[in-house]
This record gives C-alpha cells, sequence and structure tokens, in this order.
C-alpha cells in the first residue's frame, strides 16, 4: 500500500502562485511513477503532469504547459506541483497519484491516489 497526502491547496488570486505537495508513505518511492490530477465542478478528472522515477521524463496537459513544473525528491518521497500564472479555470480539487506504470497513471487508471487539495483562482 502506498498512503498519498496532499498539501497546499488554497486560495489564490488570478496571476498567482501556488505550490502543492504530495507526501507519500508505505512502499519505495523511487519505484513509482508519480502525477498530478485535478477535477473542477461537473467535469470529469484530468491529468495535469507526471513524473518518471528518476526524474529524466516530465509531461505536462498542454493546458498547463509553460505554466506548472512537477518535480520530485525521492530522499524526502515527496511530489511538488508548482504552479504559475494561475487562471481561473485552474480551479480544481487536485489530486496526487502513484502508479508502477506510466502508462497507467496517465489515462487516470492509477493505483494509488491521495484525498485531493481543493485550488481556487479568483478573477
Amino acid at each position: 500500500q502506498v498512503q498519498l497526502v496532499e498539501s497546499g491547496g488554497g486560495l489564490v488570486q488570478a496571476g498567482g502562485s501556488l505550490r502543492l505537495s504530495c507526501a507519500a508513505s508505505g512502499r519505495t518511492f523511487s519505484n513509482y511513477v508519480m502525477g498530478w490530477f485535478r477535477q473542477a465542478p461537473g467535469k470529469e478528472r484530468e491529468f495535469v503532469a507526471s513524473i518518471s522515477r528518476k526524474v529524466s521524463t516530465t509531461l505536462y496537459a498542454d493546458s498547463v504547459k509553460g505554466r506548472f513544473t512537477i518535480s520530485r525528491d525521492n530522499a524526502k518521497n515527496t511530489v511538488y506541483l508548482q504552479m504559475n500564472s494561475l487562471k481561473p479555470e485552474d480551479t480544481a480539487v487536485y489530486y496526487c497519484a502513484s502508479d508502477l506504470s506510466g502508462t497507467r497513471l496517465r489515462v487516470g487508471r492509477s493505483e494509488y491516489w491521495g484525498q485531493g487539495t481543493q485550488v481556487t483562482v479568483s478573477s
């Protein structure tokens, strides 16, 4: 089992920044591909970003490319999502995800999920 706990969400004005963190426990963190998803009210959950085990590969949704940065610290068992130039349409619950398979993670079928953290961007 892997436990994931997100933090760092909150209310921010458009153009502002937030940094989300996801602390993992239970298994060898460096074995897992990590990712972030989000779900806005009335919409399906969508992929935001992912990062490979050895930090060599990062992938982003087109909607956040150039504004969001995913990173991980394997020594701290933590993955981060730095969100800059936030827009009202970024408002959503953000979820951390973990899986041994990057392909499975990116299509939303991760084995492990956090409980989510709310991000609200006001205009």
